[in-house]
């Protein structure tokens, strides 16, 4: 079989993958199964046939619209179907057609996931983080028996960088809210890190924390801060419902799993280097 075609299929795996990581997003939060029932128009109740269901090009088809009542379907479905298709893709790209692409695939999917539903409810749902921490321990060690080059930690260092991971997060969240006097960090983000650590490992967990600071930081300052000032973005409009708004003068919430993930892939990907690069410098004196 051809190289094309083998990424041709990752592509089309990928964005299958997608799909099913839509009903993920919608259903968790609501504790809802993600097996039964069958998509449906959550307007109209029709069942969506296969023909509708089909990533990308049912939504293009569809007009972006429900066959039955014509309810508009949300971009968020043919988006997050086209992003996962291309992680699944540059992972077939990048590592071949092995566990390895696997591992990077699957864990940048339910990162995606995670980021997704932290944006739109504040919420990171444990169905993304038991699954995500047994696949990164249980893939540690196929990792490990294959003897495939792989950025993932090894199955020793993923168990101490998921502690790690949640230790630290945990810490942090503690110290948060000894000085805010209110929660800093939920225990999704806790979560998280564990899986998280339990991919990358120790030392990479304590940069995946640096990096998704540095990147809340930067975008609050940036952007969620000036559109709060000049009263162009309402506060309470961005809050999920059943989530309090902030109250007169304080600051917008900001989920934090949004700039933890793409941190982690960062790490995962680029973290020895930047760690190397890091050091290096500190060596030498700046």
């Amino acid at each position: 079989m051809s190289e094309t075609l083998l990424r041709a299929y990752a592509f089309v795996i990928g964005a299958c993958v997608g799909s099913f990581l839509n009903v993920c997003i919608g259903r968790w939060p609501h504790d809802q199964s993600v097996v039964s029932p069958r998509s449906r128009c959550p307007n109209c109740e029709l069942q969506i046939a296969w023909y509708d269901n089909i990533p990308i090009l049912s939504w293009i088809l569809l007009r972006a619209k429900c066959r039955g009542c014509g309810l508009r379907i949300s971009f968020q479905y043919p988006l997050v179907e086209l992003l996962v298709a291309v992680i699944w893709l540059f992972a077939a790209i990048e590592f071949g057609f092995g566990l390895t692409a696997l591992r990077v695939a699957v864990f940048a999917t339910v990162l995606l996931g995670i980021a997704v539903t932290d944006a739109k409810h504040y919420l990171i749902p444990d169905g993304f983080t038991v699954f995500g921490l047994l696949f990164v321990l249980g893939s540690a060690i196929g990792g490990a028996l294959t003897g495939e080059f792989t950025p993932f930690a090894g199955p020793w260092d993923a168990i101490i960088g998921a502690c790690a991971g949640a230790g630290v997060v945990s810490i942090v969240g503690w110290l948060g809210e000894v000085v805010l006097k209110k929660e800093a960090m939920g225990f999704g983000d806790v979560t998280l890190m564990a899986v998280v650590g339990g991919a990358v490992g120790p030392g990479r967990a304590l940069l995946v924390l640096f990096l998704g600071a540095a990147l809340g930081a930067a975008t609050f300052a940036l952007v969620v801060y000036p559109l709060t000032r000049l009263k162009r973005a309402p506060v309470t409009a961005t809050v999920p419902e059943g989530v309090a708004p902030p109250e007169e003068g304080e600051l917008p919430h900001v989920p934090f799993g949004v700039f933890l993930a793409p941190a982690a892939m960062v790490a995962l990907l680029w973290g020895e280097g930047l760690i190397s690069w890091y050091l290096n410098r500190m060596a030498g004196g700046g």
